[in-house]
């Protein structure tokens, strides 16, 4: 896994433009729980494909870039949470034991 580190507001800017041409995801990772924890050990564990580009937020470092986020996308912010971002819109999220590698491939194409 490849990971992008997400660290600025104008990074948001860049995934919406990205997103016309690929998917990519945002991982929204809390440090301190065991619960995002897995889910990231368990995204890493799946095949990424290469057409999917993954961005990581460390919301405890970057709590403003995860409001923004939830702002921008009209998501509910939650922790671990993955964002599919497509054409600059979030078109699946979900959060904690439900996110998996299978479902953010299936959902890309």
């Amino acid at each position: 896994m490849n990971w992008i580190p997400l660290t600025t507001e104008q990074q948001l800017t860049e995934i919406r433009e990205a997103s016309a041409t690929k998917p990519v995801v945002i991982f929204k990772h809390s440090t301190r729980c065991s619960i995002s924890a897995v889910a990231k050990s368990r995204l890493e564990r799946g095949a990424a494909p290469q057409e999917i580009s993954f961005y990581y937020l460390d919301l405890i470092r970057f709590r403003d870039i995860s409001n923004r986020i939830a702002a921008d996308f009209d998501v509910p912010h939650e922790s671990p949470q993955v964002l599919l971002i497509r054409n600059g819109e979030c078109i699946y999220d979900e959060s904690h034991s439900g996110i998996t590698m299978d479902d953010l491939v299936s959902k890309s194409n």
